[in-house]
């Protein structure tokens, strides 16, 4: 065990986020995610992590972990699909969490569902979450510490 490091994040999520270089992107997966076979495709890190939420692993993840400030939109969430009537409220937990993150560097970018899952499998690593939440996915842009 380690001083101030929250259970939430694992030993093995830590030393993926250790390992994630400047631009490289993770993905904190809502439970309908198909983190198994998009990770599997180039490889990504899997972090299982049943039983949290993604607000709560986006909070924990971004004390340790800076947005990419040298891009506009350093975070991600997957577009609603035409004709879905879904409105996620979970996204407004989302934006409260980076604003107290990174004030100065939380852009968010919409994706479409199928383009959202192409640029997962080039993600470093994708945490599985038990979130029951749907259109809760989320692609963090990882950045440097100054």
């Amino acid at each position: 065990m380690l001083k101030n490091i929250p259970p939430i994040i694992s030993p093995e999520l830590m030393k993926a986020m250790m390992e994630m270089g400047h631009g490289d992107e993770i993905v904190i997966a809502d439970g309908n995610f198909p983190a198994a076979s998009v990770g599997a495709c180039k490889n990504a890190v899997v972090v299982r992590a049943d039983g949290h939420s993604v607000p709560a692993l986006l909070d924990a993840i971004l004390t340790f972990m800076p947005l990419d400030q040298y891009v506009e939109k350093p975070v991600a969430l997957m577009s609603v699909c035409d004709g879905d009537d879904i409105v996620p409220t979970i996204w407004d937990e989302y934006r409260t969490i980076l604003q107290k993150h990174s004030p100065d560097n939380c852009g968010i970018e919409m994706i479409e569902r199928f383009a959202f899952y192409e640029r997962a499998k080039n993600a470093y690593c994708i945490v599985a979450t038990g979130e029951t939440a749907v259109y809760a996915n989320i692609l963090l842009k990882k950045g440097v510490v100054k």
